[in-house]
């Protein structure tokens, strides 16, 4: 067999953990593994946050178009015409006189 054959086969068989130097094998497999772990639990963080990210830019697009819309509301609703209309509703009309000017003058 030859030795690129042998080495390959070792490899497979696993023999590169069983040996004399496998201690620091083991150390370095080890750390590789650990660093995965730490990669894998990283990219679900971030995904949670892209989801929460996106959940609360849709949250926040429905509620400005609440304000907006609430706003339209209210300002149809300042106008003078709709004012005229509802103080008509309940009896009131416009004082046919206009309003008069009272000055006050104090006398020392």
């Amino acid at each position: 067999m030859t030795k690129v054959k042998r080495g390959i086969y070792d490899f497979l068989r696993g023999s590169f953990l069983t040996d004399e130097s496998a201690f620091k094998n083991w150390r370095i497999i080890i750390f590789v593994v650990m660093l995965m772990l730490i990669m894998i639990y990283s990219s679900h963080s971030a995904e949670t946050k892209v989801f929460e990210i996106s959940e609360l830019n849709k949250r926040k697009r429905e509620l400005r178009s609440e304000y907006v819309d609430t706003g339209t509301i209210l300002m149809r609703m300042k106008m003078e015409s709709s004012i005229r209309e509802k103080a008509i509703e309940r009896g009131l009309k416009p004082s046919e006189t206009p309003p008069k000017k009272i000055i006050v003058t104090i006398k020392d």
